[in-house]
């Protein structure tokens, strides 16, 4: 089975039961948590490797996480060592986001830009968005600085990219050009 219909399904699992709980937006904050830690080299390396029995995985993912994560959520990771699909743990963890946006009406807008964009320009951006039906109600935008894009911005969200930046003009132009 692959590894996104694995982390789909227990995904899919933890948010319904967060939901009959009420506990819903603490477990999507808990598995933000653990997203990040298993971002970690080290502790990826651990969840992955075949040689360190499920025990020691636990002990030092309860060392990681102590009284930082739900009961609820502290036992769903329980379960999964226990079932030996510790390796799929980061992937959970981020399918139960992707599907909690889903459930929210949520989208994630990217936006580099040459300079840091006034909070002005973010709201008229998000407004343009919603307005054309293009993204969710709500908005959420991760921002960058990239200088080399010389001014403007780069917009991308779901499967589109919006470019309007200086430095993709200059290329169309020279394209025009030669």
């Amino acid at each position: 089975m692959s590894s996104y219909r694995i982390a789909s399904r227990y995904a899919k699992s933890l948010i319904e039961l967060a939901t009959q709980q009420g506990k819903l937006d603490r477990v999507v904050e808990d598995m933000t948590f653990f997203a990040a830690v298993t971002k970690v080299q080290d502790v990826e390396l651990l969840l992955r490797s075949p040689i360190i029995h499920e025990d020691k995985k636990g002990k030092v993912l309860k060392a990681i996480t102590a009284g930082k994560l739900d009961l609820l959520t502290a036992s769903f990771i329980d379960i999964i060592l226990r079932k030996g699909r510790e390796a799929y743990l980061g992937d959970i963890a981020h399918e139960v986001i992707r599907q909690y946006r889903v459930l929210k009406g949520i989208s994630i807008v990217e936006i580099v830009s040459a300079d840091t964009l006034p909070a002005e320009t973010l709201e008229a951006i998000r407004k343009k968005l919603v307005d054309s039906k293009l993204t969710a109600s709500t908005v959420e935008f991760k921002t960058s600085v990239n200088k080399d894009l010389i001014g403007g911005f780069v917009i991308s969200f779901e499967d589109k990219l919006y470019d309007a930046s200086v430095r993709h003009q200059l290329e169309v132009l020279r394209k025009q050009f030669s």
